[in-house]
């Protein structure tokens, strides 16, 4: 059967719910309402020896207590009335006064043992703990061994005591031991073992609510009630509160009050609170408290937009909440977009807001927005809200096109940018590294062009940005390489300071000073190529010509990068200065190579006197040049044809040694013919002559000695007579060293000098 009560003044509640506790909690007696009076020990030991005093003192919060003192021992009523009670027995004592409940009982105990474990009394939950150890005869103990539930844990050499932290009621047993010193020896002696006693700090809490039975949206003011003794009263505590398992509030507090500012219908459940020390060495908590609150239909329904005025960007979140002004319980939350009978978004939640939230807006989200509440008493709408979406331009595409596949310094290329999607108008910005080109419009969106005429600067990486107003975007970057053709290439020779000869190696040195890599060079002498060199990171490239045969003539380049060769001004090589000369026969053709050999006076002289026998040998010499000529068929000439591309009259330069070089020929007959020596062999290895002759420069036609090629127009014939080499005869040898003779006297046969080619 259920119970009624009339209702209760203001005043009235708090007895009540006192009254409930005390029936909800069996065992929980009136009196631990008041404060617990306590016990005072002195000297504040719980065990002494026998035959000792000890004086208890009882206290509340009013101490000291005056008069009306009731005192307990084991349970039975004393006589005695006073404040103080001085005792010798051992025994449970406890005390009350007037303004206090029933203490905490007290143990003394005394014993008659010769060693005793004494504890500080009173102890609190967490307080420290002191422990002496302490002999019939102090003098006679020299180390004293302290153990809890039998276990050592310290040990100490004098009459002092030592701490416990933080006591707590766990019932562990502790005692002592030490070695006494006598006249027939050292003896153990253990103490009795020992139980702290330990008094209650404070008693658990009671959790009461202001009001009682609130009405949703109203304020509730819980409370966590206890006590604490007289003598701990600076003691500070730390309260916190709990709706079923969820703490309320920010966790621990100061304060034993809390204000709750609105609770709903859903909010009816039981509350507890939690009390504890701020060094949490001591927690309590009270039992629970059921709260009933009655509920409020909703009303006043609005929507919000974030952000205001309902103007978005598309990617924009679009956030819709949904508020009442008034309304308890759980409220259900819905969203709706005009037109459409699909719900957008449903939330049930016990507030009085909810949001729904619409991530990345598109184009399609556009249109008009209302929600409704309801907490059971049926939905109320509210007011519609227009939402408008503009789109920002996506990554626009650079695209190059070029009139070739490989882009040209001259040709115009058009740079296109396009972004496929965004609001017109938009604006594009083309870019060259990082240097502005230039800039078009789009009124309507889609693309723009820009055109641009290519130059050698213009390689590298191009890219755009389209904006229109809600926020620039950036293309990928496009790499454009311009190719350059290659510039005419310069020729030179190195050494250049140097007069060559042959045998030397000749560098031939050709580079282009502009055009993009790779650069294939090409190298001719009168239009016979010599060979090709690349340059794969451009620049010049270098041939090496060794001077083995006849050096004089042009020499020229080209220079190609797939766009077309260009050719070099033709550098001119001749011979400006004294050589000597041998003919040799080679490959069955007559070749004047440079002899590098001295021609010492000596030999100059037998060299003149065998031209005087020259004449007596005419016929037999034209004889034996018919007979030569007919075995030898004449001075072979072998070479490649010129390459095509640089068959353009080109812009010609002498390479020598002089600094201004004159372009007037001197014919031949201004030069004179010098002996040298020159073995010939016309092909008949049985047959061998030697020719004598050289070209000497005078001084006056040395300086307009001619730069080009010259022969001999008429055919000049000198003979020598080869001598058998006499051990004596040092110019003999250097001239024939290495040569098979035949007798004395040999045949001879007349050779043309028209074969024989100035070397410069």
């Amino acid at each position: 059967m259920r119970q009624t009560f009339p209702a209760l003044s203001k005043g009235q509640v708090p007895m009540l719910l006192w009254l409930l506790l005390l029936i909800l909690a069996p065992g929980r007696e009136q009196s631990e309402l008041a404060p617990k009076a306590f016990i005072r020990l002195t000297p504040p030991w719980s065990t002494n020896f026998k035959g000792k005093t000890v004086t208890l003192t009882c206290e509340d919060s009013h101490s000291p207590a005056q008069g009306g003192i009731s005192w307990y021992y084991d349970d039975i009523l004393l006589k005695k009335k006073s404040g103080k009670l001085q005792i010798r027995n051992s025994g449970y004592y406890k005390c009350k006064t007037p303004g206090s409940s029933l203490s905490d009982p007290v143990h003394v105990e005394f014993l008659s043992d010769w060693l005793i474990l004494q504890a500080s009394l009173p102890v609190f939950e967490g307080d420290d703990v002191y422990l002496r150890c302490q002999g019939w005869k102090e003098e006679d103990i020299t180390k004293k061994i302290y153990y809890k539930d039998g276990e050592k844990f310290a040990v100490t050499y004098d009459s002092g005591f030592i701490r416990l932290n933080s006591a707590s009621t766990n019932n562990s047993k502790y005692h002592c031991t030490t070695y006494v010193e006598g006249l027939f020896g050292m003896w153990k002696e253990s103490s009795k073992a020992l139980r702290i006693q330990v008094q209650e700090l404070f008693p658990p809490p009671v959790l009461t609510a202001s009001p009682s039975q609130p009405i949703e949206g109203s304020p509730v003011t819980l409370k966590c009630e206890t006590w604490l003794p007289p003598q701990k009263s600076d003691t500070q505590l730390q309260f916190c509160f709990f709706s079923g398992d969820q703490a309320l509030g920010s966790d621990w507090r100061s304060s034993s009050e809390l204000q709750i500012p609105a609770i709903w219908s859903e909010d009816s459940r039981s509350y507890w609170c939690q009390a504890k020390t701020v060094t949490h060495s001591v927690m309590k908590r009270s039992l629970k408290s059921q709260i009933h609150v009655h509920r409020v239909p909703v009303s006043d329904v609005n929507l919000e937009i974030q952000p205001p005025g309902g103007k978005l960007i598309e990617g924009d979140n679009l956030v819709l909440t949904c508020s009442v002004a008034r309304g308890t319980g759980t409220i259900t939350f819905s969203w709706h977009r005009e037109g459409t009978i699909r719900i957008l978004g449903r939330k049930t939640q016990r507030s009085l807001s909810a949001e729904f939230q619409i991530p990345t807006v598109k184009e399609s989200d556009a249109g008009r927005y209302y929600c409704a509440a309801d907490n059971i008493h049926g939905p109320i709408l509210s007011t519609l809200i227009t939402v408008t979406v503009r789109i920002p331009v996506s990554r626009p595409v650079l695209t190059i096109r070029a009139p070739r596949a490989q882009a040209v310094v001259g040709d115009v290329v058009e740079l296109r940018c396009e972004a496929w999607r965004g609001s017109p108008p938009i604006l594009y910005q083309f870019y060259h590294e990082d240097a502005t080109l230039g800039s078009s419009s789009a009124p309507s969106g889609r693309a723009a062009s820009f055109d641009l005429s290519l130059t050698a600067d213009h390689s590298g990486n191009y890219s755009c940005e389209a904006d229109n107003g809600l926020g620039a975007q950036h293309s990928d970057r496009v790499t454009l390489n311009v190719t350059v053709p290659v510039s005419r290439p310069v020729l030179t020779l190195n050494p250049a300071g140097t007069q060559p000869v042959v045998g030397d190696v000749l560098e031939l040195r050709c580079e282009a000073q502009r055009g993009s890599p790779p650069i294939l060079y090409w190298f001719y002498h009168d239009n016979v190529t010599l060979g090709k060199s690349l340059a794969p990171f451009g620049g010049g490239a270098s041939f090496n010509l060794s001077l083995m045969a006849q050096p004089s003539g042009n020499y020229s380049c080209g220079a190609d990068n797939g766009l077309g060769i260009q050719c070099s001004e033709v550098v001119m090589l001749n011979f400006t200065d004294q050589k000597y000369f041998l003919l040799e026969l080679k490959y069955g053709s007559l070749h004047l190579v440079p002899s590098r050999s001295k021609i010492t006076p000596v030999t100059v002289g037998v060299i003149l006197g065998l031209l005087s026998i020259l004449g007596l040998a005419a016929t037999a010499a034209l004889v034996c040049k018919f007979r030569t000529q007919k075995k030898s068929g004449g001075i072979s000439a072998t070479g490649t044809a010129s390459p095509n591309d640089c068959q353009e009259p080109f812009l010609s330069r002498s390479f020598g040694t002089e600094t201004q070089e004159s372009t007037h020929f001197e014919p031949p007959a201004l030069m004179e013919l010098q002996p040298v020596y020159s073995n010939v062999n016309p092909g008949d290895r049985d047959l061998v002559y030697t020719l004598v002759g050289s070209i000497q420069h005078t001084k006056e036609h040395l300086a307009n000695s001619p730069r080009l090629h010259w022969k001999h127009k008429g055919p000049t014939v000198i003979y020598s007579e080869v001598k058998k080499t006499h051990p004596d005869d040092s110019a003999g040898q250097a001239s024939c060293r290495g040569w098979a003779h035949e007798d004395a006297t040999e045949s001879y046969e007349n050779v043309p000098s028209t074969s024989l080619a100035l070397y410069h």
